[in-house]
């Protein structure tokens, strides 16, 4: 096992399952103790700290809902006191509704903004104040920011393009401090929320050049490229893991 990330605390939101599983783990392999949040999952959270334990990092995982305005603020400094200091933070719970414009109520509106926008934005203004020289902020975007393929998908991709002003303005701003701030886009992805072997998946891999569904692994790949050593040149960036959906 490497150890890039050793002596480093990690902080995932959504670890339960899916891409943010898949992070948590691969930053826990490279040698980070993490934190991680979780809505619903409890049981999926637990497994996943178990696994991280097993790998001989600590772990830890707490209940915090991303369209409270406070819930994911408190959950970071809740790992601070748990682990005592922060090193990187990644951005990927998400709250997807599809539909036509005309049929997106204000609840509807309000759940996606608050969890795909504001809580990013939350989340990180609670981290800052302690991240130190080498701190990473990493949010999960969506491959929707550079392409909608399919009509009803005007919500989920504003709320995803959001992420690129935060990321382009924060990597200004926290530059001279040594922390760097990244966006990952992954296209499809064979996750829980979308399959495979869905409904949904074959239009999907007809309009994404390989062919196929991306791996939730390989978005952590990325994400621990950024996070460790060999990232440290990289910020105000937007990588495309998409299978060449966005080409």
């Amino acid at each position: 096992m490497t150890a890039v990330l050793d002596g480093r605390v990690a902080f995932v939101t959504g670890g339960s399952r899916g891409i943010g599983e898949a992070v948590a783990l691969r930053l826990a392999e490279d040698g980070a103790d993490v934190a991680l949040t979780y809505q619903h999952s409890a049981d999926r959270a637990a497994e996943v700290v178990d696994r991280i334990k097993a790998l001989g990092r600590r772990a830890w995982a707490v209940r915090a809902d991303g369209a409270d305005p406070v819930a994911v603020a408190v959950a970071v400094e809740q790992a601070v006191a748990e682990f005592g200091r922060l090193d990187i933070v990644v951005n990927n719970a998400g709250a997807g509704v599809l539909g036509p414009i005309e049929e997106m109520s204000s609840a509807d509106i309000d759940l996606v903004l608050h969890v795909n926008v504001r809580a990013p934005y939350l989340a990180f203004q609670a981290a800052v104040r302690h991240l130190g020289e080498g701190g990473r902020l990493i949010s999960i975007g969506s491959c929707m920011t550079e392409r909608v393929a399919f009509p009803g998908g005007s919500l989920y991709a504003m709320s995803k393009t959001a992420l690129t002003g935060l990321t382009k303005a924060l990597a200004r701003e926290l530059g001279p401090r040594g922390i760097t701030v990244n966006l990952v886009h992954p296209g499809p992805i064979d996750t829980e929320m979308n399959p495979a072997d869905g409904p949904a998946a074959d239009p999907q891999r007809g309009v994404t050049p390989l062919g196929r569904f991306g791996l939730p692994s390989e978005v952590a790949a990325t994400v621990a490229h950024l996070a460790g050593d060999s990232g440290r040149y990289i910020t105000g960036a937007a990588i495309s893991v998409d299978g060449g959906y966005a080409a």
